[in-house]
């Protein structure tokens, strides 16, 4: 997959897909006031707040980031959707990490996640408030996202 691009729509596919998959769990838009997949694509991956997102693999690896995501964690493209998610944690933290992914699966979303992460840096950072949820697609479930407008630097 390449990295979201006039060229590509900016993953069309892919945003319409957490934009639907969020609006359906939390009533809500992911970004308001904007019409269109290709504009939602486009503002979805310039916002100036972060959203992630796995697939249903054993071991999650990350398919989408957004601008925001990918500075916070001192990434490219490549090198982010190479990423087993899992590893956006330091071991210490992964069972936490687990835990919650766990209730995401079975709640369809929870809106007050908090949590520590590691950029490729080793930069950590705290996430709070954090929006978790599961994405679906027309045949069922793809995997989960993640929302978060705020952190600090630890």
């Amino acid at each position: 997959m390449n990295t979201p691009s006039e060229e590509n729509l900016f993953l069309i596919e892919h945003a319409s897909m957490l934009r639907q998959s969020f609006q359906r769990l939390t009533g809500k838009d992911l970004i308001a006031d904007v019409n269109g997949d290709e504009q939602f694509a486009r503002a979805l991956f310039h916002a100036p707040f972060a959203v992630v997102s796995h697939d249903t693999a054993a071991d999650p690896i990350f398919n989408y980031a957004n601008l925001t995501a990918m500075r916070l964690f001192a990434m490219d493209w490549e090198e982010f959707t190479d990423l087993p998610s899992r590893l956006s944690a330091e071991p210490v933290n992964q069972a936490e990490r687990q835990r919650l992914l766990t209730e995401v699966s079975t709640k369809g979303y929870i809106d007050n996640y908090q949590g520590v992460r590691i950029a490729k840096t080793g930069q950590r950072f705290l996430i709070n408030n954090a929006l978790v949820w599961n994405l679906f697609d027309d045949e069922g479930k793809m995997g989960q996202a993640a929302f978060f407008a705020n952190w600090q630097f630890l």
